[in-house]
């Protein structure tokens, strides 16, 4: 990760850092270097408290990003050990994006396919530019989405998500959209305005509320009903006891703009 030069760009814009995936010339593809440049981003955004919000997105206009660098995927001095641990770092950014305390936004600015569609659905909103193509071509390459199966299976219908895996084919954005893969799909000229003006609302928000809210919601997803419920009720009475709640309330009540101290 590097302002200036490297895998990925990290770029403060406003409230909210980016993180640009530097490979255009590789279509974004994610190999050893990008993806220890997102996570090292990752980590770098939740240390600094004026960033409000993380946007990752690809270089240029072509790609958001490709998917796995097929170049990079074979080493023929590591061990088969160490080939499938490589493969599973792809895990850990899906992972850390999902852990991660602030909101992050997909800036899909070209096509994202298979583990940039991951990618993408991992994050937590995604805002598309209306000519961008997405999917999960590796079945036309006798390979299948394993790693991403875990996000694809979260995000999308059942049988939308095999149509896509079983036979490659690509979705539009705005049939992306209608299915509840991405939340806006706009004209490619407007794109950072409206990736700019959700990171600015979200940036007026409790940050603790967000991170309290964003944890909850991806732990309760995978809990039984009642096992969830009461999970909940106890983020609720750790939310009540925050001073944002009390602020928030006051502010409401005066009918002033709040002033977030973020605990």
């Amino acid at each position: 990760m590097d302002e200036e030069g490297g895998a990925v760009l990290y770029v403060v814009r406003g409230s909210a850092a980016r993180l640009v995936i530097n490979r255009p010339n590789q279509s974004n593809a994610l190999n050893a270097e990008a993806i220890d440049g997102l996570l090292a981003g990752l980590k770098r955004a939740a240390g600094d408290d004026s960033i409000r919000c993380v946007v990752v997105t690809g270089q240029g206009d072509r790609a958001f990003c490709s998917g796995a660098d097929l170049a990079s995927t074979v080493a023929p001095d590591e061990t088969s050990v160490g080939q499938h641990h490589r493969r599973g770092r792809i895990g850990d950014l899906l992972t850390a994006i999902g852990r991660h305390p602030k909101p992050v936004i997909a800036r899909v600015n070209g096509v994202a396919l298979a583990g940039g569609f991951g990618l993408m659905l991992a994050c937590d909103l995604a805002v598309a530019a209306d000519d961008v193509q997405m999917g999960t071509p590796e079945v036309n390459l006798g390979l299948w989405p394993f790693m991403i199966s875990a996000v694809i299976l979260r995000n999308v219908p059942r049988k939308v998500a095999l149509e896509m895996m079983l036979t490659g084919r690509r979705l539009s954005a705005s049939e992306a959209a209608r299915w509840g893969m991405v939340n806006h799909v706009v004209p490619r000229a407007e794109l950072d305005a409206t990736v700019d003006e959700l990171a600015g609302v979200m940036a007026g928000k409790s940050p603790l509320v967000l991170r309290l809210g964003k944890e909850s919601f991806y732990r309760a997803q995978d809990m039984g009903f009642e096992e969830a419920l009461s999970y909940l009720n106890a983020m609720l009475s750790v939310e009540l006891q925050s001073e944002d709640v009390v602020e928030g309330v006051s502010a409401f009540l005066e009918k002033r703009p709040p002033s977030w101290k973020g605990r």
